[in-house]
């Protein structure tokens, strides 16, 4: 067995932490493995002042740790799934989803107590568009604004009154012991999370059964069942790097409770749909429930969305 893992991480506090929280947890697991940390900047990291989706989206977040796997500097690379792109690249495969954490979005604001205390016109952060159209199909008065940047960033641009409110992952914000900074959770019947907001994933290569001794240990079974029911649905309405789609998958006992969730950017239009059944079947759950967003108009308004873009 290895006895040295080695983590390709970005340099962000919040990538750092996830690295740092995976490395713990793996020596503890295994006593005598020493895992070392591997931080660098991606190109998602230094371009703050462009959308995602036209700067090759998401995947900006994982290429460039894959790279240096495949330079043979890494073994394994930690991620937040919500980040993970539907198709890893060929020979790349995941080995582990850790225990999800919080899902829910972050009300924060320095004046208002909670997103309905927000008066109307009030000036309203957030980078996802999911984010966006669900909020604005509640409050179309409000004014929201792009926010791009780290955690650390978007508080400061808050902070300098910015914006009177932003909306972040309470996991994000969690991790970071920034708890003080969550005026509420937002619940999932007010806005639906990202596929897998909240949960860790650690990639792999796939011919690498040693190391996926090593952290399939890590492996949650009931967030790995979630992760496939929302991600089958992501996948089935090829859904890209920043597009208007929640998704929220519960267990209770041996049954699987799904909702998702496809709207316009601005809130006019949204489709919600829920499927329940066996956890066995939760693959065929995330398909079956994107079936009935397409049958609803799904594909039309996610074209509408790229056209845009």
């Amino acid at each position: 067995m290895k006895k040295t893992l080695r983590i390709a991480t970005r340099k962000s506090p919040l990538a750092m932490w996830q690295a740092e929280f995976v490395k713990a947890k793996l020596e503890e697991a295994h006593p005598g493995l020493e895992v070392k940390l591997l931080p660098m900047s991606t190109k998602g990291d230094k371009i703050l002042d462009v959308p995602l989706a036209k700067i090759g989206g998401k995947g900006l977040f994982t290429k460039e740790l894959e790279d240096r796997m495949m330079d043979g500097d890494a073994d394994i690379a930690v991620h937040s799934m919500k980040d993970v792109p539907m198709e890893l690249p060929e020979g790349f495969a995941l080995g582990a989803v850790l225990e999800r954490h919080s899902p829910t979005d972050a009300f924060v604001s320095n004046t208002y107590t909670s997103f309905d205390e927000l008066p109307q016109g009030a000036i309203l952060g957030t980078s996802s568009l999911r984010r966006k159209a669900q909020l604005m199909a509640l409050r179309p008065d409000l004014d929201v604004r792009d926010l791009r940047g780290n955690v650390g960033t978007r508080l400061g641009k808050l902070d300098a009154g910015d914006y009177d409110a932003i909306v972040l992952a309470t996991s994000g914000l969690q991790r970071l012991g920034l708890d003080e900074r969550i005026k509420h959770e937002i619940a999932p019947e007010i806005c639906l999370p990202a596929v897998t907001q909240g949960t860790l994933g650690i990639e792999y290569f796939a011919k690498d059964e040693e190391t996926l001794a090593l952290i399939q240990v890590l492996n949650h079974k009931e967030t790995e069942i979630r992760t496939t029911a929302e991600r089958a649905m992501n996948h089935r309405l090829e859904g890209g790097c920043q597009v208007p789609i929640g998704v929220f998958a519960e267990l209770q006992e041996d049954q699987l409770r799904l909702r998702g969730l496809v709207g316009s950017i601005d809130g006019s239009t949204i489709l919600k749909a829920e499927m329940n059944g066996s956890v066995s079947d939760a693959k065929k759950l995330g398909v079956e429930l994107a079936e009935e967003l397409l049958e609803q108009g799904a594909k039309q308004i996610l074209q509408e969305v790229y056209a845009s873009n």
